[in-house]
């Protein structure tokens, strides 16, 4: 009996490239879920750490610390994803991702031995420099492997990855009190996901894309995202992506600390379970921004998520006065609102940019946003002195950046249904 080579070879072929395209997805959701693991440990133990750290309890001077190393935190994230995403261009998806995995991860452990305030800063921002070279890299790589026609579904699971990871964490400070004793504990666990490299090293293929590209031609990617033919979406993509993530880490990322000041650190299952609820929201939230987009164009779906962030944060911050239900309720909507920029960005930036510089121009759109997300941190803590400790009213300021966004937004290009530049 002869067998058929031409059918067998392609078959072969076929079930190759989907089993690559899976592990590819694997690790990119497995990658991120645990950044937002490590990202969502510190608005968890904050409060306690610098209670502990400081020696005091008055929120006016946590809420500086906590703005300073939120700021810290963001830079260092916004350096990760210059530094890994010229790193993917040059070296390749998959090796710049298991080095953004393993300094994320080793860093965010090391917070355990902390015995200063600045030492919370100085481990967050070379953890963050890992954090922030993963999410561009893992974007690059899926959106490369799969095929066009499955980009929006793609960026909601991204999305929402970082979102379980935080709301896995939230899960734990719901059923477990995190407390001034228990805190650094909390920390050393979050050197777990530098295992995953292990995956990565054995399993994972490099984006077959991206092999082409260089070899027709050498990547200049610095140079080229700021050339005649690319500034326009670079400087695009940085606003649109400033815009979600000053409101995010300006407000919303407070939401658990506020709720521990709301109850006056009584119910010690009250910051875990906001930030467990936030984080539900925002894993909906995230696969509802992608669909928007595909179905009414990129355009009006980051315009409609903006106005729905604006009016939600608004009625959070400036209505709910106490913790119970309708706060918990609110965070959960405005977890949603607000994170489903975090899968229409997955889905837009990558289309701004050939292969050859995709991952640095996403990574300098992302991460320069997390640079002007840290002078709104900043400012935050700066309001929350100026409002004598006041969440509600510092947020209720910092939010209203997505009425910039409303406007900003026509000024993009609009790229629904057309194909990843090559």
């Amino acid at each position: 009996m002869q067998t058929d080579v031409s059918v067998t070879i392609p078959a072969a072929a076929a079930t190759a490239r989907t089993r690559a395209q899976w592990m590819v997805l694997l690790a990119a959701f497995l990658g991120w879920m645990f950044d937002g693991v490590e990202q969502g440990i510190f608005p968890l133990v904050a409060r306690p750490a610098l209670q502990d750290l400081l020696g005091v309890e008055s929120d006016k001077l946590i809420g500086t610390w906590m703005g300073w190393i939120t700021a810290l935190f963001l830079l260092g994230a916004a350096a990760g994803g210059l530094v890994f995403g010229w790193l993917g261009d040059r070296l390749g998806r998959v090796r710049s991702m298991m080095l953004s995995i393993l300094a994320y991860s080793l860093f965010t452990g090391c917070i355990y031995f902390a015995t200063a305030p600045w030492h919370l800063g100085l481990f967050r921002f070379l953890a963050a420099v890992g954090m922030g070279g993963e999410w561009s890299l893992g974007v690059a790589l899926v959106m490369e492997c799969w095929p066009e026609g499955k980009r929006p579904l793609l960026a909601g699971a991204i999305g929402a990855a970082a979102n379980l990871g935080f709301g896995l964490v939230g899960a734990l400070g719901a059923a477990f009190s995190v407390t001034r004793d228990s805190w650094r504990w909390v920390m050393l666990a979050g050197a777990a996901p530098a295992l995953l490299c292990l995956f990565i090293a054995y399993f994972v293929p490099e984006s077959e894309r991206w092999k082409s590209s260089v070899r027709s031609a050498a990547a200049t990617p610095l140079r080229e995202v700021f050339s005649q033919r690319l500034w326009k979406n670079t400087a695009i993509g940085i606003m649109v992506a400033s815009i979600v993530l000053i409101g995010t880490w300006g407000s919303v990322q407070w939401l658990p600390s506020w709720a521990d000041q709301l109850t006056k650190g009584k119910i010690n299952n009250a910051k875990g379970l906001t930030q467990m609820l936030s984080a539900l929201g925002a894993i909906i939230g995230c696969f509802v921004g992608p669909w928007i987009g595909g179905r009414m164009g990129r355009r009006p779906a980051y315009f409609i998520l903006c106005l729905v962030s604006l009016l939600s944060c608004a009625f959070l911050f400036r209505h709910v006065e106490a913790y119970g239900p309708l706060f918990l309720l609110m965070a959960l909507l405005v977890g949603g609102a607000t994170a489903a920029f975090f899968g229409w960005l997955p889905l837009y930036l990558p289309e701004l940019f050939p292969t050859r510089v995709r991952a640095t121009g996403q990574g300098i759109c992302y991460n320069t946003g997390r640079i002007f997300a840290a002078v709104g941190a900043v400012q935050m803590g700066l309001l929350m002195r100026y409002y004598e400790g006041s969440y509600a009213r510092a947020g209720a300021t910092i939010t209203l950046i997505y009425g910039v966004g409303m406007i900003i937004i026509w000024l993009a290009p609009e790229t629904r249904g057309k194909p990843l530049p090559d």
